[in-house]
């Protein structure tokens, strides 16, 4: 090979003499072959590719650039040197003898890759990115193998006067230049693997805090829909493979309990559901897992695995480059010393040394970032996968599968868990590669320490086991206390839910001692794992030193002749840093495995859970028929008891059916069997057309009204305005600050229930569908609203009447006037007809008509009798003449025929301006005042205050930080110490050259040695002990502080904080404090000490170091500056955009059954998608910022090295071998620490933004005290005497009054029923008297007592309301009317007797202990109801307040419940804010407010007496005298 080689060129190809000298350079034909052709076979290999787009690209080309025309002009340049350099030789070899083969071959090589290079060019103009990373790389060979080339042609014209043959190379790096305005997509090459793209982006959130609208967007295929997509085309397939694993799991098992028989008796297809669907078991089997249902499992990460693996692909290729060169380091540290302890060795070797230890830095650099950055892209795609399949998953599972999982547990899948495989995904690679790494450490030690290795082996063996332990017993723990949190979680959200009536019952403590204590068996579980974590990590700051002591000590110790030398021990030592790494990544992999696995097996089930089964409901054309229900049977459970039966129904197209039937007989679930909702247990429902659903408890959106109406339809002018005039909207858009443009908050807080229930009636006559399914739309509304909703929305005459409606009802006065009635007892239809017809079967309907109702002729006109209302709201009352005037209506037209709800009602829509609603309409651009109510999330901008971090440290304790930090100061102390010895004792290698090695000597470094690791290690644990202690105990403090105080916190906070931002407070913040925040506080101690030892031992070695690490320093210190604002803005805009990904989620699920029943999934899928992506896009750019900052500080890191070693080489003579192993093993170490110093830094500030926020909380304005000096005296109050003394209010300080100065006063145990229309204030006077509002003037007495003087639970417990939204707390039945253990059993039944309850609890399971589930969901509306009831009987204060609660109940309980309150409370004083007129006509006083004022206040006969507000109000009521009404 060496002979052709030498006649192609005409000289000698090789001679190693050449290199041997201090003068040394490469032969010339080695350099006109080796270093010409290795560029060139680069280019050609893959340089062809590059010319695809031309072939096959039909888009038309970019333009033609400045940039693009220098390049090609350069090229041809290039390209005419060729030419005429084989022009010359062909001239040249003519006159004399023909020259060697490669004068001839070189040039027209160089013709034809100009040309390439050319034609490359052209092509990327079909590209969005215009360079080639290829010819990038080609440049880069052709300038390095071109420098060598240049430098003898330099060095032989210095000596010779100037040869003509320069070489072309260097050139041709001037053809790369970039543009810098580019982002990303087309970012060239350069740009890309340095990620200068992004700097623009670092540089704008240093000027200014970013926001959303500053990130950019994701490029189409990193966008959720794109990746969901193919994740969900590869989990379909999975899926299907695991249920038919599960099948046969399931026969074997089957087989195994011998229950063939039994499965052979059923028909095939029911067979297979029996299979798929195994019976459920009861709900108190929850806790343990083994018991708990089996599920399709193992799918989920082989389909991660197949949507992803491209780029698991490619960064396995990145990561497998960088592992080798890692090692690369080492062995140039070998040379580097072996040449400063030989004297003979040339200079030259020296700097070759320094200049290949910085390239391999940089190397190794560039792909380790390439690396992370698409691990990390792994991660937020994985999530965004996870997070889409959940919600997609949630739109579509079973009732069945509803039930195992609350929202909060489903929040948490999206939250927690899906973050979890985010978090895994960034390191999933260290599985393959720390083995690896490891494996080639050991082969390279073998070669430096021969078996003695075997000795460090041993020890790195015995601590897996320790590992492995530690591991388990911390994944039990994280399990437990995954419980734990997901149990406090639930709580926190139902305590914010019925935040209202905890603070009406003065049940705070009660609440407030249950969370605490499931905080603190939180608590100590977390104690537990810090303390399980400090011996992990004493175990791995052990690790490595032991490792070496080891290894050295039996090397030492194994053979006199063993000396340890520099080379040997600091390669070795080199050798084991690198060792580090993956030793410490493999256990934490490896736990962060553990809780992945944890997360896969609750996302796999909540995945694999069953669909809904809609196979019951055809859509099969029928001549004549709507509706059909044909012997349909439909249950709530699978395998529960049937809760309609048999019903066969025949429904015809544009007909007005009513429901009716006592309470629990079964109305709902008819509708909810339509809609599909139901386990279908036998029989099938047939419906023809589209369904639009107007649900009991009306589901409103947090948008503007107007969205809540549209749903996402097109906006149809007229027919809108149609619509809301028909759902008697107009008059409270006239109330609303502006108008159908103002904000809802979460779930219709600032609607009155009235006003909700009209808006989703609204919504579904919008919708123009064919069917109506009205679940007792009217019962939220007073009599004669009613009146007018049936009559211009439902009923004969109304907007809907060519539609099929199936109406819902408890009110009896609009049974004429529909076409059929179907009557429901315990879940089967006992009798339909007609009006008449019933009347004349003389069944049960007649009957129950003839007790309540009179039958007259017009029974539709007078006979209003309450209509049965769900909400509860307050009768409101006014002339539906009067409608049309309330826009001009001096008192801001307040006479919406709506009732106004509790707390809310008028908090925003009080401050009404006269002006018409039309008005309002036509300047929707200016914000009124109030149009917003909940403010958007502060995101704090700027620097993190220096008071956080203090905070955070007095919640530790300012002596266990000092002590910790001192503890760390130790350990590093005895690293340098540690390190300084073994320099020594490899010295003495030259001291004792040709004698032999003293035993003593050896003994003492020994032993020295190993004392100054040992107490390293100890001083680590001592410190990590005592922080995982100060931490527990900042982590109790700052959650306490939060509890109480949002506990503490006026209502007014509640209405306008969405409950998601609160909640946001006690998960994803408190957990950053429990576990995110003591670790950051630990690394970044330990990076910081870290590198200022590094420096110093650098600085020990060559001094001159020091003037180095100045201007480093300074650009350190800027790169960091520039990127920690930026990246701690990304941060903050990262966990703002989470929140809403969440509340909408809850938001969905809450109101599933509209958004099915409407089919709109497909539009909150979308709506998902952007607000995922909105999140995506912060998150990306974060991801991009922490890369861009990595490969800045590696550079920095890798001058380090390269000026230690440079120095070494300058300052030869004068160094020993073991101190320049010492500098230049620390400068190779420095680049990953700086590295993380930052990362830690940034880190910390990012997650002490969680003690901010937690902080902003705990400083909310409280209410008043709950006790104060001032004690009521004791039975407080006996008499029961209620004084207003011109007392004034307004919901918060902006608004306007809402009660104007009253006065009154209600003697003892008298009755007094309040009315007056909406906005007049009857809420707000409940609201006072429980002090939720605070006087803005006068004051309230209550015998004598002025209310204002004394704590508020002092105030609250001594009153009684029934309020009107039933709300119930997960726990047992007792618990919800005695949480404090007050009442003895006898007295709990009593209550529940006079509440009629007392037969349902004894037939539940469990009785007093049956558990409610989350928001009562497993009682009826009108159970719970009483249930309330029964609350105020156990309390039976001297006052009750009676929010109008009759409302959710048919008229027979509403009876009882009337009757019970008169006999049970004929001693106390009651008022009742009225919503029917009849539950007031027998008070003893009646008090009729308008607008803030008492207008009238007399008896019921006096008032109807006299004209007035009150006459005109009855005479509406159908109620001439007190005598007529029946109730």
């Amino acid at each position: 090979m060496s002979a052709a080689l030498d006649e192609f060129c005409g000289s000698v190809f090789w001679n190693a003499s050449y290199l041997n000298r201090s003068d040394a350079d490469l032969p010339v034909c080695f350099q006109q072959t080796v270093l010409v052709w290795i560029p060139l076979v680069f280019l050609w290999i893959l340089g062809p590719w590059q010319i695809l787009p031309m072939c096959k690209s039909r888009d038309k080309k970019s333009s033609v650039t400045k940039l693009y025309i220098i390049k090609q002009v350069l090229t041809t340049l290039l390209m005419l040197t060729a030419v005429a350099e084989l022009v010359l030789t062909v001239v040249e070899g003519a006159e004399q003898d023909p020259l060697p083969a490669v004068q001839y071959t070189n040039p027209s090589l160089y013709i034809a890759t100009w040309l390439l290079v050319l034609l490359i060019h052209d092509a990327r103009r079909f590209c969005l990115r215009r360079d080639s990373g290829i010819l990038f790389c080609f440049w880069t060979l052709s300038l390095l193998c071109g420098v060598l080339t240049f430098q003898s042609l330099l060095r032989r014209a210095l000596q010779v006067g100037f040869g003509r043959k320069l070489s072309a190379s260097p050139l041709s790096s001037l053809v790369h230049t970039i543009d810098p305005s580019n982002p990303e997509v087309t970012a060239s090459f350069l740009s890309s693997i340095t990620f200068e793209w992004y700097s623009s982006m670092v540089f704008k959130g240093y000027r200014k805090p970013l926001e959303i609208e500053d990130v950019w967007e994701l490029k189409a295929k990193d966008k959720t829909q794109s990746i969901y997509a193919v994740f969900e085309k590869n989990m379909k397939t999975a899926v299907r493979k695991a249920q038919a694993e599960l099948e046969k799991r399931k026969r074997k098992k089957r087989r195994r309990e011998g229950d063939l028989d039994h499965v052979n008796n059923i028909s095939k297809a029911q067979s297979q559901d029996i299979l798929v669907l195994q019976p459920k078991k009861k709900k108190g089997d929850k806790g343990d897992s083994g018991s708990q249902k089996d599920y399709p499992r193992g799918w989920l990460i082989k389909t991660l695995c197949k949507t992803f693996w491209q780029n698991l692909l490619l960064s396995v290729l990145f990561k497998v480059v960088h592992d080798v060169i890692v090692f690369v380091s080492p062995q140039l540290l070998k040379l580097l010393i072996a040449f400063v302890s030989d004297e003979e060795s040339f200079t030259w070797q020296g700097y070759m040394y320094a200049i290949l230890l910085f390239l391999s830095a940089l190397i190794q650099s560039l792909c380790l970032q390439q690396y992370f950055s698409l691990c990390f892209q792994l991660g937020i795609q994985v999530r965004a996968s996870l997070i889409a399949a959940i919600y997609k998953k949630s739109l579509t599972m079973s009732g069945a599968t509803r039930k195992e999982s609350t929202v909060g547990e489903t929040v948490n899948l999206m939250s927690a868990d899906a973050q979890r495989f985010m978090d895994m995904a960034n390191f999933v690679h260290q599985l393959w590669s720390s083995p690896l790494q490891i494996i080639l450490s050991i082969v390279f030690l073998w070669g430096e320490l021969g078996p003695s290795v075997l000795a460090g082996l041993a020890v790195m063996v015995l601590l897996i086991p320790i590992n492995a332990f530690l591991v388990a017993k911390s994944k039990t723990i994280q399990v437990r206390n995954m419980k734990n949190k997901d149990e406090r979680m639930k709580i926190m959200s139902e305590i914010l839910n019925g935040i209202k009536i905890l603070k009406l019952f003065a049940w705070e403590p009660s609440f407030e001692k249950r969370v605490n204590e499931i905080r603190a068996r939180e608590l100590k579980n977390l104690l537990n794992f810090s303390y399980l974590q400090s011996v992990s990590v004493f175990v791995f700051t052990c690790a490595p030193f032991l490792v070496s002591l080891a290894s050295f000590a039996v090397y030492v110790l194994v053979d006199e002749n063993n000396i340890l030398d520099a080379e040997k021990a600091f390669t070795a030592i080199s050798l084991f840093n690198v060792l580090r790494f993956p030793m410490a990544m493999l256990p934490m992999v490896l736990s962060s495995l553990v809780q992945t696995n944890v997360s896969t097996v609750r996302l796999e089930r909540y995945l694999g859970g069953e669909d809904l089964d809609t196979s019951a409901i055809h859509h099969s054309p029928i001549e004549g028929s709507a509706v059909r229900f044909s012997e349909a049977t439909f249950a709530w459970e699978q395998d529960g008891d049937a809760a309609i039966r048999d019903v066969n129904l025949d429904i015809t197209p544009g007909s007005l059916v009513a429901v009716v039937g006592a309470v629990g007989s079964g109305k709902s679930s008819l509708v909810s069997a339509m809609l599909g909702e139901m386990e279908h247990i036998k029989g099938h429902i047939n419906i023809q057309g589209s369904l639009a659903y107007v649900p009991q408890q009306a589901w409103i959106q947090n948008a503007t009204l107007k969205d809540n109406i549209l749903f996402g339809s097109e906006l149809d002018e007229t027919r809108y305005q149609q619509v809301i005039k028909a759902c008697a909207l107009l008059p409270d858009l006239e109330l609303l600050p502006a108008g159908d443009q103002t904000e809802i908050g979460e779930k219709g807080i600032n609607l009155s229930g009235g006003q909700k229930q009209r808006v989703s009636l609204a919504r579904a006559v919008y919708s123009n569908a064919d069917i109506y399914v009205l679940d007792d739309p009217l019962s939220a509304v007073d009599a004669h609203v009613g009146k007018y909703l049936f009559k211009h929305v439902l009923g004969p005459k109304g907007l809907l009447k060519n539609k099929t409606r199936i109406l819902v009802t408890h009110s009896i006065s609009f049974l004429p006037q529909v076409d059929n009635i179907v009557v429901m007892v315990a879940g089967a239809v006992t009798e339909q007809g007609s009006y008449g017809t019933l009347l004349a079967n003389r069944g049960a309907f007649a009957q129950f008509l003839n007790l309540y109702g009179r039958q007259e002729k017009d029974a539709s006109e007078k006979n209003t009798t309450g209509t049965g209302n769900k909400m509860g709201l307050c009768v409101c009352l006014g002339d539906m003449k009067n409608l049309a005037l309330s826009g001009s209506d001096a008192n801001g037209g307040s006479h919406e025929p709506y009732p106004a709800y509790g707390n809310l009602q008028h908090k925003n829509f009080l401050k009404t301006s006269t002006n018409s609603w039309k008005k309002a309409q036509k300047e929707p651009l200016k914000n009124v005042k109030g149009q917003k109510l909940i403010e958007k999330e502060a995101v704090e901008t700027g620097k993190v205050k220096f008071s956080m971090y203090l905070r955070y440290l007095r919640a530790v304790g300012l002596w266990y930080s000092f002590w910790v930090a001192m503890g760390y100061v130790g350990q590093y102390v005895a690293f340098v110490g540690t390190n300084l010895w073994l320099s020594a004792w490899t010295d003495d290698a030259q001291r004792y050259l040709n004698e032999t090695y003293p035993l003593e000597q050896r003994d003492l470094r020994i032993g020295v040695f190993g004392a100054l690791g040992v107490s390293q290690a100890l001083f680590l644990l001592f410190a990590t002990i005592l922080s995982a202690y100060g931490a527990t105990r900042a982590s109790r403090v700052m959650h306490q502080q939060l509890l109480s105080n949002i506990l503490r916190v006026p209502m007014s906070f509640y209405d306008t904080t969405p409950t998601g931002r609160i909640v946001n407070r006690f998960a994803k913040d408190i957990f950053t404090i429990d576990e995110t925040i003591p670790m950051s506080f630990r690394s970044w101690l330990s990076c910081l000490m870290g590198i200022i030892s590094t420096l110093l031992m650098i600085t020990l070695a060559t001094p001159f170091f020091a003037l180095i690490i100045i201007p480093l320093g300074i650009f350190y210190y800027f790169v960091l500056r520039f990127y920690v604002s930026t990246s701690r803005q990304l941060r903050r805009l990262d966990s703002v955009t989470r929140s809403p990904i969440y509340s909408h989620f809850g938001e969905t699920v809450s109101g599933l059954s509209v958004i099915r029943a409407y089919g709109h999934q497909a539009r909150f899928l979308k709506q998902n998608e952007i607000t995922m992506d909105i999140n995506q896009k912060s998150v990306y750019s974060w991801i991009i910022s922490n890369r861009w900052l990595a490969i800045r500080l590696e550079f920095v890191g890798s001058l380090v090295v390269f000026f230690s070693a440079l120095l070494a080489v300058i300052s030869k003579g004068t160094l020993e071998g073991g101190i320049v192993g010492l500098s230049v093993s620390s400068a190779l170490n420095v680049t990953q620490t700086l590295n993380w110093l930052v990362r830690t830094s940034s880190e910390l500030e990012t997650n002490i933004v969680a003690v901010e926020r937690v902080h902003e909380y705990t400083k909310v304005k409280n209410e008043a005290p709950w006790v104060t000096e001032k004690r009521p005296p004791r039975g407080w109050p006996s008499k029961g005497e209620i004084r207003f003394v011109d007392y004034k209010v307004r919901y918060r300080p902006e608004l306007e009054l809402v009660l104007q100065g009253i006065t009154c006063n209600i003697g003892s145990t008298e009755k007094v029923g309040v009315v007056g229309r909406t906005g007049a204030g009857k809420s707000s006077l409940t609201n006072c008297l429980f002090r939720v509002l605070e006087a803005a003037g006068g004051m309230i007495l209550i015998d004598e007592v002025d209310i204002t003087t004394i704590g508020l639970h002092d105030l609250r417990r001594n009153l009684t309301i029934i309020p009107q939204d039933p709300v119930l707390f997960t726990g047992t039945l007792r618990m919800n009317l005695d949480p404090f253990d007050q009442y003895t059993d006898e007295e709990v039944w009593k209550a529940l007797e006079l509440a009629h309850l007392k037969t349902f609890v004894q037939d539940l399971p469990g009785r007093l202990l049956y558990v409610v589930s989350e928001g009562g969901e497993n009682l009826s509306v009108g159970q719970r109801q009483l249930v309330c009831l029964a609350r105020a009987l156990l309390r039976k204060a001297k006052i009750l307040i009676l929010d109008e609660a009759t409302a959710a109940v048919d008229l027979e309980t509403d009876h009882l419940i009337q009757t019970t309150i008169r006999s049970e409370f004929a001693d106390c004083t009651v008022l009742t804010i009225a919503h029917r007129l009849h539950t007031i006509m027998d008070s003893d006083r009646v008090m009729v407010l308008q607008a803030g004022r008492i207008v009238e206040f007399d008896s019921p006969e006096e008032l109807l007496r006299k004209p007035g507000v009150f006459s005109m109000m009855a005479k509406d009521a159908g109620i001439t005298n007190t005598e007529t009404t029946t109730l």
